[in-house]
């Protein structure tokens, strides 16, 4: 997006070198395409035959080299070359330090305040700063400032630098060396993803044989019980605790038998003084032995009776 817009702003000055045939003309379209705000991209206009004419021109070539500057090159690139160069307007030193600012954020070791500032010679932090904002705002880089450590923390940057010329076998170094290095990280990932679910399928496997084989020894357990039910004998769980209620409640008929209850000892008892009435003597015996023998008999009927 932000290319297109500036090869529209760039269209006008391409159609203004038809009718610049004079090198001061040439000269003049220069100017006034480098201080354009909107105008980031300049490889056209540097392929224009009426601007390529500057280099014969020995009053006008320096603004040739200008616009390569503008192009490709860098803020201290035109430093280096000052006296030589035109003088440069704000608007074009805006312009310039901008583009200087794009070239430099590929580098994170060239976004330190210090660096900038002595890169793109502003005179300080505070102008680092306000350079950096108004490339945000130009929509050239997306960027954080951070002035407790004093850096520039830069995460994306608009394509809008020409190339240089003879750049183009660096640039296919650089973009196979970063392909190689995206092949490697795949191929880790997706070493590191297969032995991810190779770990998962062996822990699934073993958690389906355990639950077979807890089913398995259940299943067996219970075949067990019903052929020989545990702890009571020939007896289940159920029918041993009916024996027990059976036998708590004959110990506690026993007890009440004591009581004189209609029980198993009472039987006993009724036994026993049974076998004492077949002791006492008949009805003669009683009169020949007289009252003393009557006086015995009915003490003894009288302890038949308490026992």
């Amino acid at each position: 997006m932000e290319q297109t817009k500036a090869l529209n702003a760039l269209e006008p000055y391409l159609a203004l070198t038809k009718s610049a045939a004079a090198p001061r003309a040439a000269a003049d379209l220069v100017t006034q395409a480098t201080s354009n705000p909107n105008t980031y991209v300049f490889a056209e206009l540097l392929q224009a035959p009426q601007i390529q004419s500057l280099s014969q021109s020995p009053e006008y070539a320096s603004y040739l080299s200008l616009l390569e500057i503008f192009s490709y090159g860098t803020f201290s690139g035109y430093t280096q070359l000052a006296g030589k160069l035109p003088q440069l307007n704000d608007a074009q030193t805006l312009k310039l330090r901008q583009l200087s600012l794009l070239t430099l954020a590929r580098d994170p070791h060239n976004l330190s305040y210090a660096a900038l500032q002595q890169s793109l010679g502003l005179p300080d932090s505070r102008a680092v700063e306000d350079l950096v904002i108004s490339a945000i705002y130009a929509g050239l880089i997306e960027a954080q400032l951070d002035p407790r450590h004093q850096t520039v923390h830069v995460s994306s940057v608009s394509p809008l630098r020409d190339l240089a010329p003879n750049s183009l076998p660096s640039m296919l170094t650089a973009l196979v060396t970063w392909s190689d290095r995206c092949t490697s990280t795949l191929s880790d990932l997706d070493a590191q993803v297969a032995q991810i679910k190779y770990e998962a399928k062996k822990r699934y496997d073993e958690k389906t044989a355990w639950e077979t084989r807890e089913a398995k020894l259940i299943e067996e357990q219970r075949k067990v019980d019903l052929v020989s039910p545990p702890q009571g004998g020939a007896h289940s769980r159920g029918q041993g605790r009916y024996l027990d209620t059976a036998v708590a409640r004959l110990r506690g008929g026993q007890r009440n038998g004591k009581r004189g209850s209609g029980s198993l000892d009472g039987a006993h008892d009724s036994d026993e003084a049974m076998d004492l009435d077949e002791e006492e003597p008949d009805e003669g015996e009683i009169i020949g032995a007289g009252a003393g023998a009557s006086s015995a008999g009915k003490k003894q009927r009288a302890s038949r009776r308490r026992l």
